[in-house]
């Protein structure tokens, strides 16, 4: 893995997110905020978490875009072009439960046949990132982002229906964390 992954990431997603998605831009940059509050729990995994945080919704990019499945095509975009850590690109391939959303477009098989599972812990910092930060970068409520989501996408639609099977798994991810926040055994 390189050395400062995270720096190289946030680099990374900064260029490809930056000035086409500033939305999404802004919400990349608050997981990220929320992956750096993580790193007294993580120890030597803080860097490789922050880079995840940075780097997974760069599979929505413009001109990343192939499936249409932002966690392969940036997963794909990683291992392809950048030649990236292996558990990074596994990390942004399965970001909050993504092989939930995979099953409902027709891309499991390819998510696990290209992106093997993922290391649960890191996994499930990586969802509490995500889904305790607002599409706007702020610090939410898992509960008030998950309503966000399926109130956007609205009923019906793949990402809704997703998320509303993934919701008591990413609470639960939520929860866990946030239990190894107030008591750290490292």
């Amino acid at each position: 893995m390189r050395k400062n992954t995270a720096a190289w990431a946030s680099e990374l997603a900064r260029q490809h997110l930056e000035t086409t998605l500033p939305r999404r831009w802004a919400h990349t940059q608050g997981v990220a905020r929320q992956a750096r509050t993580l790193a007294p729990i993580l120890g030597d995994k803080a860097d490789l978490l922050e880079a995840a945080a940075w780097l997974h919704d760069i599979g929505y990019a413009p001109d990343l875009v192939n499936t249409g499945f932002h966690p392969l095509d940036g997963a794909r975009y990683l291992r392809d072009t950048h030649h990236a850590d292996d558990h990074l690109c596994r990390l942004v391939a399965h970001h909050s439960c993504a092989i939930v959303e995979a099953r409902e477009r027709g891309l499991a098989d390819y998510l696990i046949r290209e992106f093997m599972r993922h290391q649960p812990t890191l996994s499930r910092h990586l969802a509490y990132c995500d889904m305790t930060t607002s599409k706007e970068g702020i610090p939410i409520e898992a509960s008030e982002r998950i309503s966000e989501i399926l109130t956007r996408y609205g009923p019906g639609h793949l990402v809704s229906i997703s998320v509303f099977k993934s919701r008591a798994a990413l609470e639960e991810a939520v929860q866990r964390t946030q239990k190894e926040l107030l008591s750290p055994s490292k």
